[in-house]
């Protein structure tokens, strides 16, 4: 069993950070550390501001990193993307904001996070990273996001 008792989110009621410096990201041991797999997490209705306008702006996430020693604990990374809601920053920054922090905390074996942010003046912007090569071996499919095609 997986030890869970630092976690200070998981099983109670946790109030939404104001920002995402506010956010406390959890880990947890990984419960399979002798194998090689790829974890992802899709968050299909993203949200922060305009740094400018203060104008809503959306994405489609997608983040896939193979762990070493730890697992992010979902509630806490859940909490943390909700925390961007009143954050304004630019594309570019709120995508690699989370890559760090992610990287920061759980030190993955390898780590790709795709922002697939819908049109902002018409130009739609999608931002993608990785820590590197992924890993032989693990099967990583890919995100599936397709590129902004508008209404037709």
């Amino acid at each position: 069993m997986t030890d869970v008792s630092s976690l200070t989110m998981l099983g109670r009621p946790t109030a939404q950070p104001a920002s995402p410096e506010e956010a406390v990201l959890e880990r947890v041991p990984n419960p399979e550390p002798g194998m090689a797999y790829c974890v992802r997490f899709a968050a299909p209705e993203f949200t922060s501001l305009c740094p400018l306008t203060g104008q809503p702006d959306f994405a489609h996430l997608v983040l896939d990193y193979v762990p070493r020693d730890w697992i992010v604990e979902s509630k806490s990374l859940k909490l943390f993307l909700a925390s961007f809601r009143n954050h304004g920053a630019f594309h570019e920054h709120c995508t690699l904001l989370i890559a760090r922090r992610l990287v920061d905390l759980l030190d993955p074996a390898w780590l790709r996070i795709g922002g697939y942010w819908y049109p902002r003046g018409g130009i739609p912007i999608d931002v993608f990273f990785q820590t590197g090569e992924p890993p032989k071996g693990v099967w990583i499919p890919e995100q599936g996001v397709p590129g902004y095609r508008g209404r037709g």
